[in-house]
């Protein structure tokens, strides 16, 4: 039985995965300095393949205590300071958690003959796009325009290109798309799940420069992706980078807002026009859907149904409570 470490495990993202490596027999033990609580893992307390550590990411002493008592198959990376205006209010900390507590980890993980080092970095990388109407994928330049991105670059400056190579540690980057869709440690301030949301609470959405582009990936497949990669063989992610998403599901805002309306057809909205986005750029996922085989299960009008169903049917009472926002 293969023994995964998942930091931030209680996370938007991580809490999805856990259910899935657990449901494909791993062990499973979570990390996380739970600042956003814990509530996201109940429903795998009592699993016979799963722990729990209350651990920050930046305790180097406890994390290689960890590593002393532990042995681990794999690490997915995922704890973090998550998006631009998270970074924008910590800096310092942004700093501290996003680049010197990855490179510790790195670095632990390599000491201790980790397998498979799985790190979560962001299609914001991209930055601005030169050519519009075109794609960036995995070669094109990166153009990081936030502390957020410049952080991740870093991460994935070091593993793709100053480690040096070796067939006993397998690293690899997933620049993954943003996420949407619902999980055990829900978020309302990412864009298809805060529209939505807005939308169905009756209130008038504001949207911000209607005209720039993004990719979108749900959380479940995200999660997913995640998992193809712990399961692929070595010489095909082996110091190899991914965008995680699906080719056909870049938006522009306007775009979700007209999909939004597919189901609330009275929606209110009203543009606020920008002409300068540091960010709006369209993304390729050829790569992972070529040589890995992944296909995503969802899109996102799927992402709009359920955000509608959970809060019309008061699944979740208070979709406004700051515990689901990351800012």
């Amino acid at each position: 039985m293969k023994k995964v470490l998942v930091t931030g495990g209680a996370g938007y993202i991580g809490s999805t995965l856990v259910g899935l490596l657990l449901n494909k027999n791993y062990r499973v033990t979570v990390i996380d300095n739970l600042s956003f609580g814990g509530e996201s893992l109940l429903g795998y307390w009592h699993h016979p393949n799963f722990e729990f550590f209350k651990l920050d990411i930046t305790d180097s002493k406890s994390i290689h205590s960890l590593f002393e008592t532990h042995s681990f198959d794999a690490v997915v990376h995922l704890a973090a300071i998550v998006g631009d205006p998270a970074c924008s209010k910590q800096p310092i900390l942004a700093k501290i958690v996003n680049y010197e507590a990855s490179i510790n980890l790195i670095e632990i993980s390599m000491k201790h003959k980790v397998e498979r080092f799985i790190f979560a970095s962001t299609c914001s990388n991209y930055g601005k796009m030169l050519e519009t109407e075109g794609y960036v994928d995995e070669y094109s330049p990166l153009a990081p325009v936030s502390l957020y991105a410049e952080l991740k670059v870093k991460i994935e400056n070091l593993i793709l290109d100053n480690l040096t190579k070796s067939d006993e540690f397998c690293p690899t980057v997933l620049r993954i798309a943003t996420v949407y869709g619902l999980s055990p440690r829900m978020r309302f301030d990412l864009t298809v799940n805060e529209f939505t949301k807005e939308v169905v609470l009756d209130r008038e959405l504001e949207v911000f420069g209607e005209q720039f582009w993004r990719p979108y990936c749900h959380v479940y497949d995200v999660s997913r992706a995640i998992l193809l990669v712990l399961e692929s063989s070595k010489e095909k992610v082996a110091y190899n980078v991914f965008n995680v998403g699906e080719t056909t599901e870049n938006y522009q805002k306007k775009m979700i807002v007209e999909e939004i309306k597919k189901f609330i057809p009275n929606a209110k909205v009203k543009y606020i026009h920008k002409e300068e986005d540091p960010r709006n750029y369209r993304v390729s996922f050829e790569k992972i859907k070529k040589e890995l085989g992944f296909f995503i299960t969802k899109k996102v009008p799927d992402g709009i149904s359920e955000i509608i169903e959970v809060v019309k049917k008061g699944i979740i009472k208070n979709p406004d409570d700051r515990k689901y926002y990351n800012s």
